[in-house]
């Protein structure tokens, strides 16, 4: 799993012209799901997420992570984070997961960012045409890998 994470001040999400999720303070994270993508992946991503300490202390350093700061999380499927340009100029998007595969994993994940968290995210909708909003605090944004873990 890819995620692209924005610390935001506010995001949103409208689907067909409507707001379907909105957050204050907190994280707008960008995922993209693979074929090789697991349980494990969302297990640590989810632990690495709530805990990253990239929200101001009293003394403006990046100490305090989502948890201390009482954030929200705005989570968005988007399958071309795993586009290929190595060939032409048509990104490819072989690498990133059937529907069939993706969306018990984007469901998964969903789940356990919010047992991780204590409580409700906000999200897209897997395979909408989605127009997202975000004013990115910082501006902070983290690429975290899976597969980069070990």
């Amino acid at each position: 799993m890819i995620v692209v994470i924005q610390r935001a001040s506010e995001a949103a999400v409208k689907i067909e012209g409507k707001v379907k999720a909105e957050i204050g303070n907190g994280l707008l994270i960008l995922v993209g799901i693979e074929e090789a993508d697991a349980e494990e992946d969302i297990s640590w991503l989810s632990k690495k997420i709530v805990n990253l300490r990239i929200f101001p202390d009293e003394n403006e350093v990046m100490n305090k992570s989502l948890l201390d700061v009482g954030g929200e999380i705005l989570l968005i499927s988007q399958f071309t984070l795993h586009a290929s340009t190595k060939k032409g100029n048509r990104p490819s998007y072989i690498k990133a997961a059937r529907p069939e595969v993706a969306i018990p994993l984007y469901e998964s994940f969903i789940q356990t960012l919010e047992s991780e968290l204590g409580k409700p995210i906000g999200t897209g909708e897997f395979g909408a045409d989605m127009k997202v909003s975000l004013i990115n605090d910082g501006p902070v944004t983290i690429l975290i890998d899976s597969k980069d873990r070990k």
